[in-house]
């Protein structure tokens, strides 16, 4: 049983990770040809360097998913602060079902919805170009939001409420309770929240197909646009960086997670709140 268990695991990580086995593959293939692989070569990745489309494409996509994931970040963490301490259970109830939402909705229909939003606001205020680098940022900010949401909110639920009532009565102000208490014991899910936030935007394609100017391209829609004719191999060289980056940052943010050491809550409460 335990055999076909770890058989079982075997193959649905396979599944998983075999395309990103083969972008990393073939993007030190020599040939320049998918269907063998001739030899190992770093090529590519010089001639990644000087595709200047392509770093300028990398550059908007950095921009808009940098920011849109601090923005949606914020105002999720503070979304979920109210939603958690909400007396009101009918309010978190509806307030939980409305955030799920734009998770369950289709890509497109976000897409075209804020397209139209956009060039409707911008016609009444008599805007020429309606769409740009700022629409897109909203637009990733805006879908980005529930998955923030859907992180920390859990971290609310699971800390130690007697710390908060113990933070205000040795004199703390909700302010200082919130930066010195609660965000300490939140701070796992923010930023599983923020990173989340950060490879959704820079993996976006549909929404910002529809929102954003067609001189402004991000990295999904570049490529899109090679697939009239062939896909450089330069851009499996830049997925391969993508993913290796994205592995060191996972690496760094577990390793810190795990020597972090555990205050008690008394030495946390009497070291951390002044009178």
């Amino acid at each position: 049983m335990k055999f076909l268990s770890r058989f079982y695991i075997f193959i649905i990580f396979a599944i998983l990770y075999a395309p990103i086995f083969v972008v990393i593959l073939f993007s030190f293939n020599a040939s320049g040809d998918l269907s063998s692989f001739s030899g190992f070569t770093l090529h590519w990745y010089s001639e990644l360097f000087r595709d200047g489309q392509a770093l300028i494409a990398l550059k908007n996509s950095l921009i808009i998913a940098v920011t849109s994931s601090l923005f949606a970040t914020i105002m999720g963490t503070f979304a979920a602060f109210s939603i958690a301490h909400s007396k009101n259970k009918y309010y978190q109830k509806t307030m939980k079902a409305v955030s799920n939402i734009p998770m369950m909705n289709p890509d497109i229909v976000t897409g075209v919805s804020m397209m139209l939003l956009f060039v409707g606001v911008a016609s009444i205020l008599g805007f020429k170009n309606s769409l740009g680098i700022w629409t897109m940022i909203i637009a990733h900010t805006t879908f980005n939001l529930p998955y923030v949401i859907l992180s920390v909110l859990p971290k609310f639920k699971q800390m130690d409420k007697n710390l908060i009532e113990a933070a205000l009565d040795l004199g703390c102000t909700p302010v200082q309770t919130f930066f010195k208490i609660e965000v300490p014991c939140i701070l796992p899910g923010i930023l599983s929240g923020l990173m989340m936030s950060f490879t959704l935007s820079l993996d976006d394609f549909v929404i910002s197909h529809f929102v954003s100017h067609p001189d402004i391209q991000t990295l999904p829609l570049y490529i899109y646009n090679q697939t009239a004719h062939n896909v450089k191999f330069s851009m499996y060289a830049l997925c391969t960086l993508i993913i290796v980056t994205i592995f060191l940052l996972l690496v760094a943010v577990n390793l810190m997670g795990s020597k972090k050491k555990k205050v008690p809550q008394t030495k946390k409460l009497t070291g951390g709140v002044s009178r």
